[in-house]
């Protein structure tokens, strides 16, 4: 009763007010540092990886950088029959006349008119790096639609990076809207049905959403250090809905155990302290780890699993604050006012309100899954594990690809025009950028061999047969951009970087003494960024395992443990990716979980999975655990115990998992394809995780494992035979 989860709870529930007042203060100072800082965003450079970053690195130095650039496509109105070339070319002048006067505008190119004169197209280059682009686009939206207004027999509209970036911000905007609008009322309706109170529904709900809040003002911060690109407001309200209510839950349902145990001769003061003394140390070591296997994402060397490593982390941390300190407070001021209830209904002269008894032992579904597994452990652990890797197999056919731009919903009107332009364009589809950087006195044999290369290629039917070079200024660096007519997922794309990288590079530039050369373009950045994951992936994983294993031992004194949490952790993790290569690989599920497969799964989403998965996983596995050895430390004999266990926390892991699945299965009902299988994936493990792993293959595995569970602890041991000691006068009595 000592330790600090007992002695935060017992300063908060003395002084709830403080504790009430001070949390409030907490995340309203959190808001107003971040707000007041503001959020450092991610550039460009931070964007960079492999070859292709190196590549976009050189070209910057001489000032060739990718810009942000936009496309303004004129065409026939549907069903009006043939394009009027002279109209489109009026129309396109005064395009190029408008967009030629607006500040954000760098450069106007000549019209060009489409191969069979059914399309007449303007681009447009903005000024600044290319990921801001997005940021300053809307003028030349307004541009574009004062043309279309003036030439109603035309269809006149812009698409390009920025646009569509645009877009996509919107569309995950309005998706995530409508995830909230679904997750928190399935979620309060949840902690009615457990607790049957508002006022204890509304608790977990409200410290869930204060702990967003306060994550995302220390998010701001924290991004001056960790650049954010965007995701972490997304991933603190994925993860933060989850685990904070999950920790209240667990810290609520321990409270209503001990005060049904008191039976009324505790104050509420004793009873949170006792909660505490049990599921406070249960959410602090439940929390710790969810924050150091979400820190392994760090290892990825990668903004992106930065930003989110950074919001997992935060978001995580200031939940488990605030049910060591304001939920205690809540829960004596909740204690305090029924006291005060029960004494006036006394004074009234009313007979005391009835209590609900409760209930600590399995409920009814539960009793009926863990009979057949206490009575053949060996038969339900076997078609357990055998039914999970069936469903992991799917795995070894796994596809990893960056999900391109050619990836992202229709419903975005930027991405229907995409589609007409490439159809009318199918150079502009994707490119490649051979960048070299020598001294100045080579510039003419570099100028030379890039030609060369050209030329190699030009009648490669793989490319479009059209390049342009460019200089810096300082005849330093030189690039080389080759279209290419076709997606950066196609077989042809890759094929041809494949061959420009490894045969035509080498013998044209690569022959230029002490040149530095480097093949960039969308292409590249999409074939380099899955090679880079991949190759971080094993990092992460065996980081993963030794976190799970340590955070194990550590909480409970096992080894014997920690190497089930892996085995466990890995089998829940693969099953879940079998399913979502199952689903997501092939087009049968297409309609039922809305969307058009790819063929491929998303680059990030296995890491996500994985690393989230390992960590909230320890929310069930410590919980549930915790309940076996505090049975065990008081002398029940282990099988016994492992039944007792799992059967009095199965309640509230259901619970927790139904929170859990709703909050991540509304994220899979999102446009974007790669949150949608995050969503799904999540969903799915968590399923899996409480109601398989915890439900059967973890008790069958206790079981069988027998006092084996507790090596090399000796606490076990000890209560074990304090136990005995303690009966053997009574025996010799009776």
């Amino acid at each position: 009763m000592k330790n600090l989860p007992v002695r935060m709870a017992r300063w908060s529930a003395a002084h709830p007010w403080r504790g009430i007042v001070g949390w409030f203060v907490f995340v309203v100072l959190c808001l107003g540092i971040g707000i007041t800082v503001g959020t450092n965003a991610a550039t460009t450079e931070d964007f960079r990886i492999g070859e292709a970053g190196r590549g976009e690195a050189i070209a910057a130095e001489g000032g060739l950088q990718q810009r942000p650039v936009e496309h303004v496509l004129i065409t026939a109105n549907p069903g009006t029959g043939k394009l009027d070339i002279a109209a489109a070319d009026s129309a396109a002048a005064d395009v190029a006349a408008r967009m030629g006067k607006l500040p954000e505008v760098f450069s106007v190119a000549d019209p060009v008119r489409g191969a069979d004169n059914t399309a007449v197209r303007v681009t447009v280059t903005m000024k600044g790096p290319e990921l801001e682009g997005k940021e300053h686009v809307d003028p030349l939206l307004e541009q574009t639609a004062a043309v279309q207004k003036a030439n109603p027999g035309l269809r006149v509209e812009e698409t390009g990076s920025p646009s569509i970036s645009e877009g996509v911000d919107k569309l995950r905007g309005d998706d995530l809207a409508r995830t909230e609008m679904i997750a928190l009322p399935v979620t309060l309706i949840t902690l009615l049905l457990v607790f049957s109170s508002v006022a204890m529904a509304l608790v977990p709900l409200l410290l869930a959403l204060s702990s967003i809040a306060a994550a995302v003002g220390l998010t701001m911060v924290a991004s001056h250090v960790f650049p954010d690109n965007g995701i972490s407001t997304n991933i603190i309200l994925l993860i933060g809905l989850a685990v904070g209510v999950d920790y209240t839950l667990f810290y609520l349902k321990r409270e209503r155990e001990e005060r049904a145990r008191a039976g009324g001769k505790l104050s509420p003061q004793a009873v949170v302290e006792l909660a505490a003394a049990t599921s406070g140390r249960a959410v602090v070591v439940s929390g710790l780890a969810v924050a150091v296997s979400s820190a392994t994402l760090y290892l990825a060397d990668d903004v992106i699993f930065s930003s989110i490593a950074t919001g997992a982390v935060l978001v995580t941390l200031v939940a488990v604050v605030s049910s060591l300190t304001v939920l205690p407070a809540l829960l004596a001021k909740l204690g305090m006012r029924a006291e005060r209830r029960a004494e006036r209904r006394t004074a009234r002269g009313l007979a005391p309100k009835k209590q609900k008894t409760h209930k600590t032992g399995p409920g009814r579904l539960t009793a009926a899954v863990l009979r057949p597994v206490a009575k053949h452990p060996i038969a339900a652990l076997t078609v357990t594990v055998v039914a999970l890797l069936a469903l992991a197999a799917p795995v070894l056919g796994l596809k990893l690809t960056d999900m391109g731009r050619e990836t992202h919903s229709r419903s975005i009107a930027a991405m229907q025009v995409y589609d007409r332009l490439n159809a009318a364009y199918p150079e502009l589809k994707s490119m490649h950028q051979v960048v070299v950087r020598a001294d100045a006195d080579r510039s003419p044999e570099v100028t030379a061999a890039l030609r060369e290369l050209a030329a190699d290629v030009k009648d490669d039917p793989r490319l479009s047969g059209t390049s342009q070079l460019t200089t810096s200024p300082d005849k330093r660096i030189s690039m080389l951009q080759l279209q290419v007519p076709h997606y950066v997922s196609s077989d042809k794309a890759q094929s041809s970087l494949k061959d420009i990288r490894d045969t035509y590079l080498p013998e044209t530039v690569g022959q230029v003494k002490g040149a530095e050369t480097a093949v960039t373009g969308d292409v590249a950045r999409y074939t380099d960024y899955p090679a880079h994951q991949e190759q971080k992936l094993p990092l992460i994983i065996g980081a993963l395992l030794l976190v799970t294993f340590a955070m194990t031992v550590w909480a409970f004194r096992s080894v014997v443990l920690g190497l089930v949490g892996i085995l466990l952790n890995l089998l829940s993790a693969a099953a879940s990716l079998g399913i979502l290569v199952m689903v997501f690989q092939h087009t049968w599920a297409e309609g039922l979980v809305d969307f058009t497969s790819t063929g491929s799964i998303g680059t990030r989403v296995p890491l996500f999975l994985f690393v989230i998965l390992f960590g909230l996983s320890m929310d069930y596995q410590v919980f549930v655990i915790s309940r076996v050895r505090e049975a065990a430390l008081r002398g029940v004999p282990t099988r016994k115990a492992v039944i007792e266990g799992v059967g009095s926390s199965a309640g509230v892991v259901t619970s927790a998992a139904v929170i859990m699945v709703t909050v991540f299965a509304s994220f899979a009902a999102l446009h974007l394809i790669e949150m949608k299988q995050i969503g799904f994936s999540l969903a799915v493990a968590v399923l899996l995780d409480a109601f398989v792993i915890r439900m059967l293959v973890l008790p069958s595995m206790m079981l069988l494992l027998g006092e084996a569970n507790w090596w090399p602890s000796r606490g076990v041991r000890r209560a074990r035979r304090s136990t005995e000691q303690a009966s053997r006068p009574l025996e010799s009595v009776g």
